[in-house]
């Protein structure tokens, strides 16, 4: 979502033509034919105000009448006044816009978080500019970092791993606020992420409840900080309960990756539940599975973890691990707000807890 502006035309820059200008009944003049863009001026001229009660009313200052400020906003409709965001931004010294750099706009949860703080930041009445990442790397990171500078914006959330900004050797105007959506940002970064290790532990803790003596684990990728996390909560969880602890399989993600890890686990004695780290590899587990014979929750039961919408619709439905992508969005947007006004100064982190939707797709062991 971009912010529009348009360039305000004042007095002092009227064009000037032999013939005399003529004008009409809204006080705004016509040069041979053509409107000029109506000012502030012409505004409180037309509302029967001041021009400081003008720029109340676009600064959204609750000091004004509402009759008042129906006025102006009439007169600014009659005129087809538009504000000069850029000389209003320079003025109030915020340009009341959030920067999101993500390295991939594909990922769902990536694409559920951005629409959650694009609409909390309509909101609070702050646009949202997207700088995207040529790639997930340092280079990539540090590239989409260094044109911070050159943008009109006030802050920056960053919808990536928080090792990947100190590796990458960011460095920002010290007025740029930012948010980290990653719980490993340790006491540089603000971040605000879902409590990973929490949801991993209910879903194990769900299929041990269901009397299955271990559960098997299709991580992410091993360079992932989320992949890892949910994986440590896994061992741990299993750990705990005294249960013997299974060789990890990685996939990428991807639902082809759950389905090799699916076609593996089919042929594996003993293995009736699986823990699977996002709910595309789960589908692919789904499909392994069924294609070997291995019924879902029958021989096998199978939990995710995001709640992608589809689950539901999965055969059977899924049960998985649902993640607040809203309330990360809104907590990021609050966050960085309070910290451009100054309302918080120390980097801070807010895990928020993730809950367990049990659906067709976990059952007890045969016995």
């Amino acid at each position: 979502m971009m912010r529009s502006s348009t360039s305000e035309i004042g007095p002092h820059q009227w064009r000037t033509h032999p013939e005399a200008p003529s004008s009409n009944e809204a006080g705004a003049t016509v040069q041979s034919g053509h409107r000029r863009q109506a000012s502030v001026v012409d505004v409180a001229k037309l509302a029967g105000v001041s021009t400081q009660t003008v720029s109340r009313v676009l600064n959204g200052s609750r000091d004004v009448r509402g009759s008042t400020r129906e006025q102006v906003i009439s007169a600014m409709k009659e005129l087809g006044y538009r504000p000069n965001s850029a000389a209003r931004a320079l003025k109030r010294g915020s340009f009341r816009t959030i920067g999101v750099i993500s390295p991939t706009l594909s990922s769902p949860g990536n694409m559920r978080t951005l629409e959650a703080i694009a609409l909390q930041a309509a909101r609070r009445d702050f646009a949202v500019m997207i700088i995207p990442v040529e790639a997930p790397t340092q280079g990539g990171i540090r590239g989409a970092f260094s044109r911070v500078g050159e943008l009109a914006i006030d802050a920056v959330i960053a919808i990536t791993e928080a090792h990947l900004l100190d590796a990458a050797g960011v460095s920002l105007h010290p007025g740029v606020k930012v948010v980290v959506v990653d719980s490993d940002a340790g006491t540089r970064y603000t971040a605000v992420d879902t409590d990973q290790a929490y949801g991993a532990h209910q879903a194990v803790r769900h299929l041990l409840d269901l009397g299955h003596v271990t559960v098997w684990h299709v991580a992410g990728p091993a360079a992932s900080l989320a992949s890892e996390r949910r994986s440590i909560a896994w061992r741990e969880t299993l750990a705990a309960a005294g249960r013997p602890v299974p060789p990890i399989i990685h996939g990428d993600w991807s639902a082809d990756s759950g389905y090799a890890a699916g076609i593996q686990l089919a042929d594996q004695p003993g293995c009736t539940a699986v823990f699977a780290a996002n709910d595309h590899m789960a589908l692919g587990l789904l499909r392994a599975f069924q294609e070997r014979g291995k019924a879902v929750p029958g021989d096998v039961s199978l939990v995710g973890f995001d709640d992608l919408p589809e689950t539901s619709s999965y055969a059977p439905p899924l049960t998985t691990v649902h993640q607040h992508f809203a309330a990360i969005g809104s907590a990021c947007v609050d966050n960085v707000l309070d910290q451009i006004r100054g309302n918080t100064s120390k980097p801070c982190v807010r895990l928020i807890q993730p809950r367990l939707v049990v659906r067709q797709s976990t059952a007890g062991p045969k016995r």
